[in-house]
């Protein structure tokens, strides 16, 4: 696929390709078809790769194969319902393919990368919240978010994008907060930074209530970047946790994007409290179907940030629900749903501290982490821009080469498929929390803010954590003999 676009864009023009790409998937029948042609191309390749190198389980290539799937009949369905503006597909289809894969062939950034770190491939993108401004107040906020406007500032932020480009040949960064469109420095905000950057395409992740008409038609002319909207569950618990009238905000914002043609997501936090709800066929039904969502992220509750607690964790009950239920939703309804957590297999495991293929985040401090919900930093980015280093030095640092480790150990760099390890719960902080305290007491990070100081010296929070896993993993190992690993033993 990547010669055929190369090839494509090479003799046609990138412009003149894109938009007779984006007319054949105007055609219904010839889009089910190219449709069709992708997803038996990809799942042949996957099963090719496997029977060249069988590194992973076979249920393991299944899945990656229910995940990708989806990818395709989700964009198909968005096109079919005329939700993706023709002029916004041209776009993708320039930034997405053609941009991306001429970077790949020209290539020498991820290959000077792999050249210089033994043959070990970069990250595929970065987190950033480039403000903690936020125009809500929302109850465990993972980032404490609120009214303290600390930012990093233009330059900074818009040299990490840069850098991922040059040192990385990455194409995609995601962008976080606080409320990411309340954002400003120098008279600029993110839609600037997606303008500024036509061969990077952006995820947001927003509340919603900032996207009126005028901004939604400001990110169809920018035409990289989509929205992944916050819901909690219907309005009344929307309403509960983000404040009175939200739920109501976001549906406008949903239709203002419809109305431009700018594809959103949901995003989606899975509480012990609202985990059936948002699984439920009538909830996702109606954000799938009736309002156009091309998309949608599960975010497990993490116990840091504002107001912490383990009472509000999926039970381990719950959680190996919420694994067979997420896992029915994407092969049977065809929606592109993954769980950060439940979905371990499609990404290998976690892909926090910059492996090969994950990504790095830094908050509006510029405190460098491993992920959004590991509130721990052995490194500041203004830091390192002071003494003239970069992206690539940050991952040499030793917290994020011993979770890097940890991940290889785990089944990320296994020789075996039976070797690799339960990656249904592949998370290091949440689902391995022993593991995770000894790499801290090792490497000894700073904590991001108070809350995650707070976590780091309360005995009960770290014995809570190691309990839960035990449960977890009572109900989830058997789990993984018996469907991933019995099939090859």
């Amino acid at each position: 696929m990547v010669q055929v676009a190369h090839k494509a864009a090479s003799a046609l023009g990138a412009d003149r390709a894109a938009r007779l790409g984006s007319g054949l998937l105007q055609f219904g029948p010839t889009r089910r078809l190219i449709v069709q042609a992708v997803d038996r191309a990809v799942t042949q390749n996957l099963w090719k790769s496997q029977a060249i190198n069988p590194t992973f389980p076979p249920q393991v290539v299944r899945d990656k194969a229910a995940i990708l799937r989806a990818i395709g009949y989700s964009v198909e369905r968005a096109l079919d319902k005329k939700l993706i503006s023709p002029r916004l597909t041209r776009k993708f289809i320039r930034s997405l393919a053609f941009d991306a894969f001429m970077r790949e062939e020209n290539g020498s950034a991820a290959k000077r990368f792999k050249e210089e770190h033994d043959g070990y491939g970069p990250p595929s993108f970065v987190v950033v919240g480039p403000g903690k401004l936020c125009n809500l107040h929302c109850k465990g906020c993972y980032a404490s978010s609120g009214l303290d406007n600390e930012k990093l500032e233009w330059d900074v932020f818009e040299r990490i994008i840069r850098e991922i480009k040059e040192l990385w040949g990455s194409g995609f960064a995601v962008i976080t907060g606080g409320e990411p469109l309340a954002y400003r420095s120098q008279g600029k905000g993110v839609l600037d930074m997606a303008a500024a950057h036509p061969d990077v395409f952006f995820l947001m992740y927003t509340n919603g209530t900032l996207i009126d008409k005028a901004t939604a038609a400001r990110m169809a002319e920018v035409g990289n970047i989509t929205p992944a909207i916050s819901v909690e569950g219907w309005e009344e618990r929307t309403d509960a946790r983000r404040g009175k009238g939200v739920f109501q905000k976001i549906l406008q914002a949903m239709a203002n994007l419809r109305e431009v043609g700018v594809p959103f997501g949901i995003s989606l936090t899975a509480t012990r409290e609202n985990c059936e709800e948002i699984l439920s066929d009538a909830f996702l039904d109606f954000f799938f179907e009736e309002q156009g969502a091309l998309y949608g992220w599960i975010f497990q509750y993490m116990p840091i940030g504002r107001g912490f607690t383990l009472d509000l964790l999926p039970t381990p009950e719950q959680r190996r629900w919420m694994w067979e239920r997420s896992w029915q939703v994407i092969r049977e309804k065809k929606y592109f749903l993954p769980d950060f957590w439940n979905s371990g297999t499609a990404s290998s495991g976690c892909i926090s501290a910059g492996r090969q293929g994950g990504y790095l985040y830094i908050d509006w401090n510029g405190k460098v982490m491993p992920c959004v919900f590991v509130p721990y930093s052995p490194v500041n980015i203004h830091d390192i821009y002071k003494q003239g280093k970069n992206l690539n030095d940050v991952l040499e640092e030793p917290f994020f080469k011993a979770i890097r480790e940890w991940q290889h150990q785990y089944g990320y760099r296994v020789s075996r498929p039976e070797q690799v390890k339960n990656w249904a719960m592949p998370c290091i902080i949440r689902d391995h929390h022993r593991e995770f305290r000894r790499i801290l007491e090792a490497t000894e990070p700073d904590p991001e803010d108070k809350a995650a100081l707070q976590a780091l010296q309360d005995p009960a929070y770290r014995d809570g954590l190691i309990a839960y896993d035990e449960a977890l993993a009572k109900l989830l190992d058997p789990i993984w003999e018996e469907r991933y690993i019995k099939e090859i033993t």
